[in-house]
């Protein structure tokens, strides 16, 4: 009896309430398999702040061990979506700070997806209390999201609209790969 094949991961980058983790948890119900949370948010609860410089390569470093565990489900089939990715932390790294921690960029570095989407901010602005600026920030990240990406060499699709409307443009881009 052979292993079953690793799920095929597919990264949702975007900059805040751009309804990445409702993309997310629809695909996943719609594939039946699983998806993995953005860990930050986890994180702002848990300290009851929002992250520091140096916090940034661990939140990277989790985010992708859980990816890792999750990957290795049973319940993981044919794809696994990722509510954010590292090079979405050093995103953030570059838009608070102005730079990127070493380790950070080593993870930034190492993007590999078989997909990567990007949430649109077409979406209304919802502030949620620690995690959420602005609109305007959102639109800055995002705009250094796009760059970050065009830099790197790495496709991505943008995905706008409503969750109906992602979920279908999603769906036809799986069904192709």
């Amino acid at each position: 009896m052979t292993a079953p094949a690793a799920p095929r991961r597919i990264a949702i980058l975007g900059a805040e309430s751009t309804g990445k983790s409702t993309l997310a948890g629809a695909l996943a119900r719609r594939y039946g398999t699983l998806w993995v949370p953005e860990y930050l948010r986890e994180f702002v609860d848990v300290h009851g702040r929002v992250p520091h410089e140096d916090d940034q390569p661990g939140i990277a470093r989790t985010q992708l061990a859980r990816e890792d565990a999750m990957a290795a489900q049973p319940a993981a089939r044919g794809f696994l979506f990722c509510d954010t990715t590292p090079l979405m932390t050093a995103v953030y790294s570059r838009i608070y700070w102005g730079r990127v921690p070493p380790a950070l960029l080593a993870l930034e570095a190492a993007h590999d997806y078989a997909l990567t989407l990007v949430a649109a901010p077409d979406l209304p602005w919802v502030p949620d209390g620690l995690m959420r600026d602005s609109d305007e920030v959102r639109q800055r990240v995002h705009a250094q999201l796009v760059a970050v990406l065009a830099a790197r060499g790495i496709p991505y699709v943008l995905v706008e609209g409503e969750l109906e409307e992602r979920v279908a443009r999603v769906e036809v881009l799986l069904d192709t790969c």
